[in-house]
């Protein structure tokens, strides 16, 4: 399926790592210019080359998603470098390092961060690059948020309340841009293998006694048989299939909408 995204212009904001990164590179093979964003500095060398010589152009910018200047400053050199702006995907994301079971295991200090990376950083990105494609009546935002954020994940309560936050602030700006035929949705990955995964695990090992204790694969080859349908991890290719749909025009009447990548996890009755 060609999904005519040749010679536009996607933003994705966290691409250091990970599912942000594996969204990048999707998009850039199908022809889309892409701007990798992240408060890593390793972004810069961000270049994947292409082989025609009419390769999509790719660079890496390094911002901080909890600093709106930053973002203001990102979206200008978009626009000045590209000259337009059709698509981002906002795919930074952070937990708060401890295990939040019971949610009094951690301390309200431990929110701050969290709301910062998650939510306020999403809402930065928003302000930074939404009123351009609202003045040229054209593109998509996607927010990857997480399949915590609607079960309520005792794992980390900050990252589930900040990704059920994240998943109602897509419905508000989906309605408010859709009469300037700007799409906004949210995409939610169950199981996947990144660091902020392997952070969950590290910080449950950490609570558990010695004889509990289990390393990563083992802990998260019991955590899919329980929760996962399908019994496989999903893939930062997955997430980045459905990024690339959503930015289509095959999916031009999907707005306000919150899609799951997730084996199953989340099913609605």
């Amino acid at each position: 399926m060609d999904l005519q995204l040749r010679g536009e212009v996607a933003v994705i904001v966290g691409a250091a790592q990970g599912i942000g990164r594996a969204i990048a590179l999707a998009f850039h093979r199908e022809g889309a210019s892409v701007a990798a964003l992240d408060r890593d500095t390793s972004i810069t060398s961000f270049a994947p080359v292409g082989n025609e010589p009419d390769a999509a152009q790719a660079i890496g910018m390094v911002a901080d998603v909890t600093d709106y200047d930053a973002m203001r400053q990102a979206a200008q050199t978009v626009i000045k470098t590209f000259g337009r702006c059709d698509h981002v995907v906002y795919a930074a994301g952070a937990g708060s390092g401890k295990f939040g079971f019971p949610f009094w295991n951690l301390e309200p200090g431990d929110w701050s961060r969290v709301l910062e990376v998650n939510l306020l950083g999403a809402v930065h990105t928003a302000h930074a690059f939404a009123p351009q494609m609202a003045d040229v009546r054209r593109g998509t935002l996607l927010f990857l948020a997480s399949v915590a954020g609607q079960i309520g994940s005792q794992t980390d309560p900050p990252y589930s309340a900040a990704k059920a936050a994240l998943i109602n602030f897509a419905i508000c700006a989906a309605k408010d841009l859709a009469p300037y035929n700007v799409r906004v949705n949210t995409l939610c990955p169950g199981m996947v293998k990144t660091a902020l995964n392997q952070s969950t695990w590290t910080a449950w090992n950490a609570q558990q006694s010695p004889a509990q204790q289990m390393s990563y694969d083992e802990w998260a080859a019991e955590k899919i048989r329980n929760v996962t349908p399908l019994n496989r991890w999903q893939e930062p290719e997955d997430i980045a299939a459905m990024a690339l749909f959503l930015a289509s025009a095959q999916a031009k009447n999907i707005t306000g909408q919150t899609l799951n990548v997730d084996g199953g996890q989340v099913m609605h009755w």
